[in-house]
């Protein structure tokens, strides 16, 4: 293939691709409600569309044609991973999180954990007992959102990790002692939520992009964090 060519290929492919979206998008959205993305999927010849309705978000796979939907997960073999819900990790915006580092923060997890969630509060005894470990936490105060100003405090303290875990994790909610209005980004975290399809408390995503729905035991989570960063190795 020579150089000349090469660019009249790349062309050709991305308006054929952008030729699908279009279709798949016509076709779909009347049916779905608004379409948020299309992609490849990860299994070749299918597209993965994300949607949200009035009813919530959902993912479903379809051809180029938009002739048949699939619903439900795809799942790697080889690893048992989830793929339908894996994330690329670095696109979460770490820098919106608080960030709670123990030891030299070396395991990495991302959390998206309402501070008055029963789960959640059972879930961060667990964090406590692990070493080593950095935890950044996407506050989504969805479960009593009257108390939404609570969290925007945290964000609002000079120490936001110490604040959150006297919020979070104490036997009792310990209040934030600074005001909420500051800027914050408690709103952008829970439409974030929204669009990743967090739909309960806490929901754990890993340095891999693989996501967890509820918390896990110490020796559980201990064992699937050194296996994730020993696969990134």
């Amino acid at each position: 293939m020579t150089a000349r060519l090469l660019p009249i290929l790349v062309f050709l492919v991305a308006n054929c691709a952008w030729a699908n979206e279009a279709h798949i998008r016509k076709a779909l959205e009347p049916k779905l409600g608004t379409i948020e993305e299309i992609k490849p999927a990860p299994v070749r010849g299918l597209y993965e569309v994300r949607y949200r309705s009035p009813q919530g978000g959902g993912v479903i796979y379809t051809d180029a044609t938009a002739t048949h939907i699939i619903a439900g997960k795809i799942y790697e073999t080889r690893t048992g991973r989830n793929l339908t819900d894996a994330i690329k990790f670095e696109s979460l915006p770490l820098d919106l999180a608080v960030k709670v580092q123990r030891g030299n923060g070396k395991r990495v997890l991302a959390m998206f954990s309402d501070p008055y969630c029963p789960a959640c509060r059972n879930f961060e005894r667990v964090l406590a007992q692990m070493d080593d470990i950095t935890i950044y936490v996407f506050m989504y105060p969805v479960i009593r959102p009257e108390n939404i100003d609570h969290s925007r405090a945290v964000w609002c303290s000079p120490d936001r990790s110490k604040a959150w875990l006297e919020l979070a994790a104490a036997p009792r909610p310990k209040l934030p002692e600074a005001p909420a209005s500051c800027a914050n980004p408690v709103d952008t975290l829970v439409e974030l939520g929204h669009r990743l399809g967090v739909n309960s408390t806490p929901t754990l995503f890993f340095s891999n992009g693989e996501r967890l729905t509820g918390g896990l035991g110490p020796d559980d989570l201990r064992e699937m964090l050194d296996r994730v960063a020993a696969a990134r190795r």
